[in-house]
C-alpha cells in the first residue's frame, strides 16, 4: 500500500487496507479456523498476519506475545519500507539488549481478527472467493484498487461481529501453530491491553506474566460514549454505502467519516494542558477563525485524520471499536471481580497519569482484581493516553526486571482519585511546563 506524496496531493483510497497485490514485507501468514465466534456463527477459515523477532527454544518457553491498539498492526519494530507506510509503533521495546532481549526471547505480534494489515477482516476476500487478477490503476490513486464485480469478493459490511475473545481465540490458534504453549509474557496497550487481558482470563494456564498498558477491564460508559461519536461519523459518510465500498474510486470512498473519526480519537489521546499548551486559541499561520479560518488545533486534527485515511479502513475502524465497546472481563463469569480474579498470571500494570481515554484509577482496578499482581507502574506524561508509546523509558526498565522476575513488589494506590477537573488540568498544566518537550507528538498508531 502506498502512501501519500508529500509533493502532489493524492485523492485517498476508498480504504487503506493492505490488499493482496501490496508488498509482503516482514508479515507471515497463518490460516486458521474454525473460529467459533462469541455472538454467534463461525468463520470456517481466517489468517492472521504477524510478524516475529528472535528466536523460539527448543521447548517453546520464551516466547513474548505483544498485542497492538485499535488501529495499529504487526509492524511493532522497523522501518518504513514496501509494505510497511509506517514504521514500528513500539521500536525501543525490542532488540538486541533491548528490555524484551530479542537475542534472548521469541517475539510475536500479530495484526488483530478484524483488522486491515493482513489479517482476515471486511477488506479480506470471502472465503471461497477467487483472488482478484485486476486492479485499477486510477490516475490520482495512492495505490492500485479491487474494481467492479472483485470489489464484490469482499466482506464489506458483511463482516461478522467480533469480541476481543474472539480475536484472542484466533491469537490462540495461530500460539498453537507455533508450538508456543505458555507465553513467557503477553503486553499489551489500550486495545492490546484489553486483548492482553482476554489471554489471561481465557487461557489462564498459558500465559506466565501479563502487562496490560493504559486499559481497562471493561469499556466504560465514557469510553463508549466517545466511540459511539466515532462510529456515527464512519456510516453516516453516503461514502461507506453499508460498509460496501472496495470499487469506490479515490476521493469517492468513506474517507471523510474515516477522518474526522480519527480526529475524534486523537483527541481522547491527548491530554486537555498539553493541547493548551501547544495550541490554545491561537489561529492557524495567518488564517482568522472569525471569517471562516482555522484554529491551530483544528489544523492539528485535520492533519492528524487527513494522513491516517491512507493507512486504515473504515469497515476495520468500525469492526474493532464495536469490539472495544463490547469488552467486559467479567462477562459471562460472574461479574468483574470474578473475572480480574480468574486471571493467574504474575502481573505489572501500567498506566498513564494524563490518561483521559482509559483513566488511571481503571488500571487500580485491575491491579486491585488479579490475585498475583506487583503493583501499578504509573507513567507520568503530558501526552495523555499515547504516554504509553511515547515515555517508554520510564516504565521499560521495570519491564526487563518484571520480564526476568526481578520485581516483587510495585507501590499501588499511585494513581489518585479525581475530585475536581479544573483542578487537574491546572496541575497539569503547570507540569507540562516544566517538562522538556522532548517528545515527538505526530505519528501515532492507536
Amino acid at each position: 500500500m502506498g502512501s501519500p506524496s508529500e509533493s502532489v496531493p493524492l485523492l485517498p483510497p476508498a480504504s487503506g487496507a493492505w490488499f493482496e497485490t501490496d508488498p509482503v514485507g516482514r508479515r507471515k501468514f497463518f490460516e486458521g479456523g474454525p473460529l467459533v465466534l462469541e455472538a454467534g456463527g463461525e468463520l470456517d477459515q481466517f489468517t492472521l498476519a504477524y510478524e516475529t523477532w528472535g528466536e523460539l527454544n527448543e521447548d517453546g518457553s520464551n516466547a513474548v506475545l505483544i498485542l497492538h491498539a485499535l488501529t495499529g498492526d504487526s509492524h511493532l519494530s522497523g522501518e518504513t519500507g514496501p509494505g510497511h507506510p509506517t514504521a514500528g509503533w513500539w521500536t525501543d521495546l525490542i532488540g538486541a539488549g533491548a528490555p524484551i532481549d530479542t537475542e534472548r526471547y521469541f517475539v510475536v505480534a500479530p495484526n488483530i481478527l478484524g483488522g486491515c494489515q493482513g489479517s482476515t477482516g471486511p477488506a479480506s476476500l470471502r472465503e471461497g472467493a477467487s483472488s482478484p487478477d485486476t486492479f485499477s490503476s486510477v490516475p490520482g490513486a495512492s495505490s492500485p484498487v479491487p474494481v467492479g464485480s472483485q470489489a464484490q469478493a469482499r466482506w464489506g459490511g458483511d463482516f461478522p461481529f467480533v469480541t476481543i475473545r474472539d480475536t484472542v481465540a484466533a491469537e490462540a490458534q495461530l500460539a498453537d501453530e507455533l508450538g508456543i504453549g505458555t507465553w513467557q509474557m503477553v503486553i499489551g496497550g489500550s486495545l492490546g491491553g484489553m486483548r492482553a487481558l482476554e489471554w489471561a482470563a481465557m487461557f489462564p494456564g498459558r500465559v506466565a506474566k501479563l502487562v496490560p498498558v493504559a486499559t481497562t477491564a471493561a469499556t466504560t460508559a465514557d469510553q463508549i460514549a466517545w466511540a459511539h461519536t466515532q462510529l456515527a461519523a464512519i456510516v453516516s459518510d453516503p461514502g461507506f454505502n453499508d460498509g460496501n465500498y472496495y470499487g469506490a474510486a479515490p476521493g469517492e470512498g468513506p474517507t471523510t467519516g474515516l477522518g474526522i473519526a480519527r480526529q475524534i480519537a486523537h483527541t481522547t489521546y491527548r491530554s486537555a494542558p498539553e493541547l493548551e499548551t501547544r495550541f490554545g486559541a491561537n489561529a492557524q499561520g495567518g488564517e482568522d477563525p472569525w471569517a471562516g479560518g482555522r484554529y491551530a488545533v483544528q489544523s492539528y486534527l485535520q492533519h492528524q485524520g487527513g494522513k491516517f485515511v491512507y493507512r486504515f479502513d473504515a469497515n476495520s475502524y468500525k469492526v474493532l471499536t464495536e469490539a472495544f465497546m463490547a469488552h467486559d472481563i467479567g462477562r459471562g463469569r460472574g461479574g468483574l471481580d470474578v473475572g480480574l480474579a480468574s486471571i493467574t498470571a504474575q502481573t505489572l500494570v501500567v498506566a498513564v497519569d494524563s490518561d483521559r481515554l482509559c483513566l488511571p484509577e481503571a488500571s487500580e482496578v485491575i491491579a486491585r482484581g488479579v490475585p498475583n499482581c506487583v503493583g501499578v507502574q504509573t507513567v507520568r506524561s503530558h501526552s495523555g493516553h499515547d504516554g504509553f508509546l511515547i515515555e517508554f523509558e520510564q516504565f521499560g526498565p521495570l519491564l526487563k526486571e518484571f520480564l526476568e522476575g526481578r520485581v516483587v513488589a510495585v507501590p499501588c494506590g499511585t494513581a489518585v482519585a479525581r475530585t475536581r477537573w479544573s483542578r487537574r488540568v491546572g496541575n497539569a498544566t503547570r507540569m507540562w511546563k516544566q517538562v522538556p518537550q522532548h517528545a515527538p507528538v505526530g505519528a501515532t498508531l492507536l
